[in-house]
């Protein structure tokens, strides 16, 4: 195998496939990258949940082959590289590969290609959908998605298609987001399928790094595959009941505070060093302002008012830092809508205007004092 490819189009494509190798990979194998030259030059690695392979864009093939290279030094050498092209030349005899441009020149040890798993395949009809709306989706949703593998069911993405509309929906059990998105044209069949948030963020890496217009779906009964401009993400879906999302939205609030995002989001950013140690952050609501506080015995105290318009009984209501912060960070637009009854009620955020369906949901912390 001997190759050529300009330095930030490998390098591109190398951080791109890194992100899926395992970190704790129990075989070699599965902490490498597969390279292949065939009629041009595909990069794949998976760590046995998630897969990705990709063309390496402007790579000329010299002589054919493939080898298993370690992902995450190889990228790092190919990034540290002076622009130019690069050459990648297999020595088999040598058991290694050479990597050389300009007058840099390194030798990478191979991997037993052998033990590379095969990439899993779907067949069935694929369904498309719009990608820099379906990116932006996620980039809201997913990060409402629990990281702790004790309920696997919500460490995954609720991702359902039918007629002309794609709902999105996460939650860790202590808050939940949600994003419906018009499609202009109706899909030929639906789609639910839960899957891993960690697949779904490297997808909308990968469509924020290209140009694709479109990101074509296809499912079997337990693997998801999304397909765009010379690119294949496949990931295991989880096995489960998603909860019952619907029903944990309450119909009716006894307030709605309309708020200008920015100046909401800076204040809770300034005053939220102060809630650690699992201190909740604070929103007072009393009539015309808002008052947001912290406080950690032993490190200190911080409040930040700004005006509201609010009226009626004054209101406390504690929530998680970050939960929140991420909340509002979630909203677009200038305005945003903090929708709240009692300071045990959960709260919902949403943009204000009617073209952007999207709640993010939130629960309260109780209050001692």
């Amino acid at each position: 195998m001997k190759i050529q490819a300009p330095r930030d189009s490998l390098s591109n494509a190398l951080q791109l496939a890194s992100r899926v190798v395992s970190s704790r990979a129990t075989l070699p194998s599965l902490g490498g990258v597969m390279l292949t030259a065939t009629d041009g030059v595909t990069l794949q690695a998976t760590d046995m949940e998630v897969a990705i392979s990709l063309r390496v864009p402007d790579a000329t093939v010299e002589t054919t082959g493939a080898q298993l290279l370690p992902a995450r030094l190889l990228a790092d050498v190919v990034r540290s590289l002076p622009a130019g092209q690069v050459t990648l030349e297999a020595r088999p005899e040598e058991r290694d590969v050479e990597i050389t441009t300009g007058t840099s020149n390194f030798h990478l040890r191979t991997l037993p290609s052998e033990d590379f798993p095969r990439l899993p395949e779907v067949h069935s009809d694929p369904a498309k959908l719009p990608a820099q709306p379906l990116a932006a989706a996620i980039e809201r949703v997913a990060r409402a998605a629990s990281k702790d593998e004790v309920r696997p069911i919500l460490t995954g993405v609720l991702v359902q298609a039918e007629g002309a509309r794609l709902t999105l929906v996460a939650t860790d059990s202590y808050r939940l987001a949600v994003k419906h998105t018009p499609l202009e044209a109706e899909l030929p069949m639906p789609i639910e399928a839960n899957v891993p948030s960690r697949a779904l963020r490297e997808l909308a890496r990968a469509i924020a790094g290209g140009g694709a217009e479109e990101v074509e779906i296809a499912l079997s009964r337990n693997q998801i595959v999304f397909r765009l401009d010379g690119l294949e993400l496949s990931s295991r879906l989880i096995e489960g009941q998603f909860p019952s999302w619907r029903q944990l939205i309450p119909e009716s609030f006894d307030h709605e505070v309309r708020l200008p995002r920015e100046e909401l989001l800076e204040v809770c950013r300034r005053v939220s060093p102060l809630a650690q140690r699992n201190a909740p952050l604070r929103l007072a609501f009393s009539e015309g302002e808002l008052t947001v506080a912290a406080s950690t015995p032993d490190l200190g105290d911080a409040s930040e008012a700004m005006p509201a318009p609010y009226s009626g009984e004054p209101l406390e209501i504690a929530f998680n830092p970050q939960f929140l912060i991420d909340g509002i960070e979630s909203i677009t637009g200038d305005e945003l809508s903090v929708n709240l009854s009692s300071p045990l009620r959960p709260g919902l955020l949403r943009p204000v205007g009617d073209e952007d369906d999207f709640a993010y949901l939130v629960m309260p912390i109780r209050l001692n004092t």
